[in-house]
């Protein structure tokens, strides 16, 4: 029996990856929501019956690979973002900027008003903040999608993570050094931990075109996806950044006219291998019953930060160039959050920090922004007409 047991759990995780993969193409197929929504359901199912089975489980093993799947996504994003654009039309930033400042205030008050403590409130405002690229862009990529609000949406998210690790860093940071007190100390520290990630991605950003260029361009999915590996076990081993060294490595790659074929996009079936470990790993870590205590806060949380990034995408839509209803549904396709939240909260528990009240609230909104959120996204391309793919059932 004791033999059993153990080949069972040798075996959870294989099982849970085929299950959820299935359980996405058969729901997709049915009713047309996103993939990634079945995979953080099937995930939160395998990963609380296993707890229940068998106790706690370690998913340090599994983090790397994670991290790897949401780097690939992350240097991809990167490369799709247009500086230039952003040179000519300052207020994409402005919008960033007062959407993710109005979130997190929003996001502040609310949490404070259901009672949570100060370091609580701004751990949460400050990942809400953020939209997860990995939720957003498996959404573009499944719907085909193109369009003012995509390219928008993906500019928006890029920036407002960047903004969003900033704060969480320095949250992190004045935690980490509140017996010091020492506020100045801690954003120097963030600083420090940013611009040392940013310097290391844009480094590979140049190095890695040149290795491709004298290759001839032969095996650039294999080369850039290598590249993330390391980048990623890099930015593990110095503690360091991997969400902004591996957005700043996409970017430098697109700056430096390395060309991504339309082949590579979602790095293939190595992509879709590892989205699928990252949703399910995302979702497999969070506990029922931490998701049954913060529901309630949860849910208003949810709720407070779509109205801020809705509304302040709308009120700054016809000044960055398109209609209220285009802003709108821009800020509407920034919902997703979930494993951008679980990521930074596991990366986070290596330097010790115990996130105390902030968890059950947190653990709610990242299961239900990592079903829900894609929901929402596809919904909002589809409005606007860029779902080219999506076919309604």
């Amino acid at each position: 029996m004791d033999e059993l047991i153990s080949a069972a759990a040798q075996l959870a995780w294989p099982l849970a990856l085929v299950v959820s993969w299935m359980a996405g193409e058969l729901a997709h197929r049915w009713t047309g929501i996103p993939r990634i929504s079945m995979y953080g359901v099937a995930g939160f199912l395998a990963g609380n019956l296993a707890v229940r089975m068998q106790g706690p489980i370690d998913h340090s093993p599994y983090l790397l690979l994670a991290s790897l799947g949401f780097g690939l996504m992350l240097f991809e994003l990167g490369y799709r973002i247009n500086l230039r654009w952003l040179r000519a039309n300052p207020w994409i930033l402005a919008t960033s900027l007062l959407e993710s400042g109005a979130t997190f205030i929003a996001v502040w008050l609310a949490a404070s008003w259901y009672g949570a403590p100060p370091i609580s409130c701004g751990l949460l405002g400050a990942l809400a903040m953020a939209t997860s690229p990995a939720g957003l862009l498996r959404v573009l990529n499944e719907e085909g999608a193109g369009g003012q609000v995509s390219e928008r949406a993906m500019h928006l998210a890029a920036l407002n993570c960047v903004f969003a690790l900033f704060v969480f860093n320095l949250i992190v940071g004045v935690k980490v050094f509140q017996t010091s007190g020492d506020l100045l100390h801690a954003a120097g520290a963030t600083l420090l931990v940013l611009a040392t990630s940013g310097v290391l991605g844009a480094v590979f950003g140049m190095l890695v075109p040149l290795w491709l260029k004298s290759m001839g361009g032969r095996n650039a999915t294999l080369t850039f996806a290598l590249a993330v590996l390391l980048l990623v076990a890099a930015t593990h081993v110095l503690k360091l950044s991997p969400v902004f060294a591996a957005l700043c490595f996409g970017l430098a790659a697109r700056h430096r006219r390395s060309a991504l074929g339309v082949a590579q996009r979602n790095f293939g079936a190595l992509g879709d291998l590892l989205s699928v470990l990252l949703f399910v790993f995302a979702a497999s870590t969070l506990s029922w019953d931490h998701v049954r205590e913060g529901l309630v806060l949860g849910a208003i949380l949810v709720l407070v930060r779509m109205l801020a990034k809705v509304g302040v995408c709308a009120a700054l839509a016809r000044p960055s160039g398109v209609s209220v209803r285009k802003g709108a549904l821009s800020g509407l396709a920034l919902a997703p959050l979930g494993v951008f939240a679980v990521l930074m909260v596991e990366q986070t528990r290596r330097l010790g920090v115990d996130f105390n009240y902030s968890l059950a609230p947190l653990t709610a909104i990242a299961l239900l922004l990592q079903v829900l959120g894609p929901i929402v996204t596809q919904r909002a391309l589809v409005w606007a007409n860029e779902a080219h793919q999506h076919k309604e059932i």
